[in-house]
C-alpha cells in the first residue's frame, strides 16, 4: 500500500509539473500578441506567476471531480449535478482570478474581448473560454489517473497470476513420488541387517537426494548440472532394489550452468522405475540421453515395461508432468510412445523461448 501511494504521488507530481510547463509555454506564446509592448522577461515572469495562480483553482477542481467519481456513491443524476456545481464554482473562480487579479495587478490593464471592448466579470464568451481551459485540464487529469489505475490493476493481476502459478507448481512438486523415502529407508534397513558394506554410501546418496528435494527444489531454477547429479544419485539408490536392472545414462552438455526448473527431468526417471520395471520379470533396462546444445535441451528416456502396466497410474503421473511443462515451458515438445515392450519419452525445450528463465 505504501509503494502504491508513493507511485500515485510521483505520477501526479510529474503530471502537474508537465502541465504547468505546457500552460506556461502556451500563455507566454499568446502574451506576445496580447501585450506586444512588454519585454519578454516581464512576460515570462508574469506568465509563471499567473499559471501558478491558475493551478490553485485547477488542482482542487481536478481532485474534487476525481473524489466524486471514485468515492461518492450517489445515483447517477445526483453525481452529474454535483459535477456541474463543482465546475460552475471553478469557472467563477477562474473568472474572478482572471478579471480582478491577473489583468489589473499583473498586466496592469483592463480585460477586453477584442482588444477594444472591455469585458465584464461574466459573459458568454469569457465564461466559455474559462470553461474550455478547465475542461481541458480535467480531461488530462482523468486520463492520467484512469491510465495509472489500469496499469496498477494490470500489475496486480499479473502478480496474482504469478502467485497462483507458483502455488500450483508447489502443489504439483509436492505430489512427486511420496513413497520414495519410505521404500529407500526399508532397503537401507535390510542392508543394515545384513551389514552390507555399501550401506553408508547409500545413506549418503539418500541424504543428497533429500537435500536436493527440500532445499534446491525450492528454488525457481537451478543449474542443469545439479539436476543431472540428482538424477544420478536417484538411480544409484534405485539400483539397490532392482539388482537385474541395466541403466545407461549419457549426457552431452555444452553449458552446465544453464538454468532449468528443478524436478522436471527426474519425474520421467521416477515413472520409468515406478511404472515400467517395478514388477517386470527378467531383464529390465532404462536408457537415458540428455543433450544440451546452444540452449536447446533434448531429453530421451526409454524403459522396458511390465506385462501388466498400471495405465491409470501412469496417466496421472504424466498429467502432472505435462501441467508443469505447460506452466514453465509453454513451447516445449513432449512425445510419448508406448510400444509393446518399451516406453519412450522424448522432450525438447528451447530455453531461448522461455520467459521464466
Amino acid at each position: 500500500m505504501k509503494s502504491e501511494g508513493k507511485s500515485k504521488l510521483q505520477v501526479h507530481l510529474l503530471f502537474w509539473l508537465l502541465y504547468y510547463i505546457l500552460e506556461v509555454y502556451l500563455d507566454f506564446y499568446w502574451s506576445r500578441y496580447q501585450f506586444p509592448d512588454f519585454k519578454w522577461e516581464i512576460r515570462l515572469q508574469n506568465t509563471l506567476i499567473l499559471e501558478l495562480g491558475y493551478l490553485l483553482i485547477k488542482m482542487p477542481l481536478g481532485y474534487a471531480l476525481l473524489y466524486v467519481y471514485e468515492k461518492v456513491h450517489f445515483r447517477s443524476f445526483l453525481k452529474y449535478i454535483l459535477y456541474i456545481l463543482i465546475v460552475i464554482l471553478a469557472v467563477l473562480g477562474h473568472r474572478f482570478f482572471t478579471h480582478y487579479i491577473i489583468y489589473p495587478y499583473i498586466y496592469e490593464a483592463t480585460e477586453t474581448l477584442d482588444g477594444k471592448q472591455p469585458s465584464g466579470y461574466i459573459n458568454g464568451l469569457v465564461a466559455f473560454n474559462s470553461f474550455m481551459d478547465l475542461i481541458f485540464m480535467v480531461g488530462l487529469v482523468f486520463g492520467v489517473e484512469i491510465t495509472r489505475q489500469k496499469n496498477l490493476l494490470k500489475e496486480q493481476l499479473s502478480q496474482l497470476k504469478s502467485e497462483k502459478l507458483d502455488q500450483e507448481l508447489t502443489m504439483l512438486k509436492a505430489q512427486i513420488n511420496p513413497h520414495f523415502l519410505f521404500n529407500t529407508l526399508n532397503n537401507i534397513y535390510g542392508m543394515a541387517l545384513k551389514k552390507a558394506d555399501e550401506t553408508p554410501d547409500v545413506i549418503l546418496q539418500l541424504a543428497k537426494v533429500m537435500r536436493y528435494n527440500i532445499y534446491e527444489a525450492a528454488e525457481k531454477n537451478i543449474s542443469i548440472a545439479k539436476d543431472i547429479d540428482n538424477i544420478k544419485d536417484f538411480i544409484q539408490i534405485q539400483k539397490i532394489r532392482h539388482r537385474d536392472l541395466t541403466v545407461h545414462l549419457t549426457e552431452d552438455i555444452d553449458n552446465p550452468s544453464q538454468e532449468i526448473s528443478p524436478l522436471i527431468l527426474i519425474q520421467f526417471v521416477e515413472n520409468a522405475f515406478k511404472h515400467g520395471i517395478s514388477e517386470s520379470l527378467g531383464e529390465t533396462f532404462i536408457n537415458i540421453d540428455i543433450q544440451l546444445k546452444n540452449g536447446i535441451l533434448t531429453y530421451f528416456i526409454e524403459n522396458s515395461i511390465e506385462e501388466k502396466l498400471h495405465e491409470h497410474s501412469t496417466k496421472i503421473g504424466l498429467k502432472n508432468i505435462r501441467r508443469q511443462l505447460e506452466l514453465l515451458y509453454p513451447k516445449h515438445i513432449l512425445a510419448v510412445e508406448n510400444k509393446s515392450n518399451r516406453y519412450i519419452v522424448q522432450l525438447t525445450i528451447d530455453f531461448h523461448d522461455t520467459s521464466n528463465l
